[in-house]
């Protein structure tokens, strides 16, 4: 298995005032958000999103997430987000990190699994399907050749 993502992406984001506690610091569950726009962005750099991948006949349910927090995000923060693809051929795994934008400090860090699930029968796939691995496969190529 991977420890380092072969395709990655990062997006910014400021902590809104309503996703803060009452003591002004970031409650859990709003990072799950800022983990979803990040592994939405690595998705729209493979030419594979959600749209696509329903067209494809398949959807990714997260079956598994971990955080681990190291400092707390608080309200007005600028956050950078990274997702890094770890592993695409059977399962869908990405790592992420939240960064304070401003000193690089890493805030939290996580991994997400997906599996393929076959909109028309329901059932998990045991392979990621084909035109997610070819949308791999071609980023990964562009990736490689000179510019």
């Amino acid at each position: 298995m991977r420890k380092r993502g072969v395709i990655g992406a990062e997006v910014e984001i400021r902590v809104p005032f309503f996703d803060v506690d009452s003591i002004n610091v970031v409650w859990h569950g709003h990072y799950v958000k800022y983990l979803e726009q990040a592994r939405c962005e690595l998705l729209d750099q493979l030419g594979h999103n959600y749209d696509a991948m329903r067209v494809s006949g398949y959807v990714w349910p997260v079956i598994d997430l971990h955080l681990r927090y190291a400092q707390p995000a608080q309200f007005g923060q600028r956050l950078t987000v990274r997702a890094e693809l770890v592993e695409w051929e059977h399962r869908l795994k990405i790592n992420y990190l939240i960064l304070d934008a401003a000193s690089g400090q890493r805030l939290t860090r996580a991994t997400s699994e997906q599996v393929a699930v076959c909109i028309e029968t329901r059932e998990m796939q045991l392979a990621s399907p084909a035109a997610f691995v070819n949308a791999v496969q071609r980023k990964l190529q562009s990736l490689e050749s000179p510019v």
